[in-house]
């Protein structure tokens, strides 16, 4: 059985990605949770959310919109008291969209240092202007 205590054996179950810094790390609280201890899926959703927009949001130089949620996938479970790492990486960029990969890891029983990957996404956002409708991405040069 998957505890908190017990966590899965699995090729999952690693360290922190090397070389690389989180956009987001948030620790899931009772709140958040069914009676079980169980983090609601639609509370992780919104954090993947929110850990994809923040580099999508630096690559337009300004507002997104989420268009799309292209995969996701919940390798594991995360239970209330895991520390969550959202690592994000821009993967495509159009004329007004920027695509990402996002993937979330938990920190669980952090005296014994065990790690899990548990949730995989895809996200699409475009760049909106003021107006609320699909501008383009600027080229990476001018943000320079």
């Amino acid at each position: 059985m998957t505890t908190p205590e017990n966590p899965p054996l699995s090729p999952e179950r690693r360290g922190l990605p090397a070389g690389k810094m989180p956009e987001l790390r948030m620790m899931p609280a009772p709140s958040d949770a069914n009676v079980y201890g169980d983090v609601f899926g639609g509370w992780i959703m919104s954090q993947v959310d929110i850990a994809g927009s923040l580099p999508a949001t630096r690559r337009a130089n300004g507002r997104v919109a989420t268009v799309a949620v292209n995969s996701f996938i919940f390798k594991n479970p995360v239970f209330v008291g895991d520390l969550l790492s959202f690592y994000v990486d821009i993967v495509k960029v159009g004329t007004t969209s920027i695509t990402v990969n996002v993937e979330v890891y938990a920190e669980r029983n952090r005296l014994q240092a065990c790690t899990v990957k548990v949730t995989e996404a895809t996200l699409t956002y475009v760049a909106t202007g003021p107006d609320r409708k699909p501008r383009p991405v600027p080229p990476l040069e001018s943000l320079l």
